[in-house]
């Protein structure tokens, strides 16, 4: 797939996209493409849209924002190849945040003083959406966040960011641990990491095995920046029969490995989130032990014996193989789990803009209002993942859950969550909340 993006440095043409669409339609035309080019064509006083997106190009999370920006890329062309947004070409701007909060909160200031974008999507670790949020609402930015902690809906943010695209940790963890007390075991030791992504695990697993009988007796926090992990296994107690790990970073290969070392495949059973192994060859030498073991995955990255054709349509827009790899490079494995917010993520904003009738930043309120009107979202092309339900009030999408189980190499679905699994009690009300 050839990729196309526009950062800091390199803006492609509007003359290069047109032509490259009209060339790809044929002199006969194509009632596919075609009628959209011509609204972007006389929309073209208008400008274009600008979307900024902060990405985890470098840093802890630099994996996952690699394959961040390549969703990105291919669901931004296919906006602009239907006709953009209110008939406007989509402009695309990245900026690194470095996977760091600080540095996080320059780019939101960026975006609005350099570049004058209309909003901003993009972060996943939550320790950056945290400490980048605060300046997005001081500058009364709408900021998509594509992460997964429970920031958003526990209310300690504001009205301008919203999670749309993604579940939160909180619903993930209450429709899994059913699942976990009743097949895997009740006694749990979790491994997570250190801030506040790990911190939800901690504190919502804990809350939501004890709900089903279970117990976690023991919690071992490991820092984001660890590089080796065996200290950390002795402490894990002996009457423990689940060990439920969730962790994240460039170190993850090794994390697995020296956890199958130490327990040399006589240890607890495993439920693991594919946080995991995300972006690592589950294949690969050493990981053997893991055979059998469990995971909770957002969208399963093997494809599934009833993977509809919005999976099929939206595997084929991003590059990636049935083993949820690159078809460039089979060695280069996604981040397939969570990367689909990001397309989702695009296509509400699109369908917040087209709502609101948005022209430019005076109408970034009513972009906001829109999407907190929203609630049904229906399995289509543009929420390949499965249908979901937006949360106008907490800014947050519940959806369904899917958990796999590795046999022989492949990850099978072995349960998936109804939406209302998901479900909990609003913690905060952002309509209520002024601009």
């Amino acid at each position: 797939m050839t990729e196309r993006k526009i950062d800091r440095d390199t803006k492609i043409s509007r003359r290069t996209m047109l032509g490259t669409l009209g060339a790809a339609a044929g002199l006969a035309g194509s009632t596919s493409v075609l009628p959209g080019v011509a609204r972007m064509a006389h929309a073209q006083g208008s400008g274009p849209i600008k979307l900024g997106f902060q990405v985890h190009r470098t840093g802890i999370g630099s994996a996952y924002g690699r394959w961040y920006e390549r969703v990105a890329t291919a669901a931004v062309d296919r906006i602009n190849a239907s006709g953009g947004i209110n008939g406007r070409e989509v402009e695309m701007i990245a900026e690194d945040d470095g996977t760091d909060p600080r540095r996080g909160a320059e780019v939101l200031e960026r975006f609005s003083s350099l570049h004058n974008t209309d909003a901003v999507f993009g972060p996943l670790f939550s320790h950056v959406v945290i400490g980048s949020a605060p300046r997005a609402g001081e500058l009364k930015m709408p900021y998509f966040v594509v992460s997964e902690g429970h920031h958003v809906a526990s209310g300690i943010l504001n009205r301008y960011t919203l999670q749309p695209g993604i579940t939160d940790v909180k619903s993930q963890v209450i429709s899994m641990a059913p699942f976990i007390a009743d097949n895997v075991g009740k006694k749990v030791t979790m491994i997570y990491p250190d801030f506040a992504f790990g911190h939800d695990h901690r504190d919502f697993f804990s809350e939501a095995i004890a709900a089903q009988g279970g117990e976690v007796i023991q919690k071992i926090a490991i820092p984001p920046t660890e590089t080796s992990f065996t200290k950390y296994f002795p402490s894990i107690p002996r009457e423990t029969e689940v060990v439920y790990h969730v962790m994240v970073g460039p170190a993850v290969l090794t994390f697995v490995r020296e956890m199958g070392e130490f327990f040399g495949g006589r240890g607890p059973a495993l439920f693991g989130f594919i946080d995991s192994l995300e972006a690592v060859d589950i294949t690969s030498p050493g990981l053997e032990f893991l055979d059998g073991s469990y995971f909770w995955e957002g969208m399963a990255r093997h494809a599934q014996p009833d993977q509809t054709p919005h999976e099929d349509a939206y595997r084929a827009a991003v590059g990636v193989d049935a083993k949820g790899a690159s078809v460039d490079d089979p060695r280069d494995v996604s981040t397939y789990a969570h990367m689909f917010g990001v397309w989702e993520t695009l296509a509400v904003m699109k369908a917040g803009m087209e709502a609101s009738g948005y022209q430019g930043p005076d109408d970034r309120t009513a972009l906001i209002e829109a999407v907190e009107g929203m609630t049904d979202m229906p399995l289509s092309d543009d929420h390949p993942q499965g249908d979901k339900v937006f949360n106008g009030k907490t800014h947050q999408v519940f959806g369904h859950q899917n958990i796999t189980q590795l046999k022989n190499g492949t990850l099978e679905r072995v349960h998936r969550t109804s939406i209302e699994d998901t479900f909990y009690e609003d913690e905060v009300d952002y309509t209520s909340q002024s601009f």
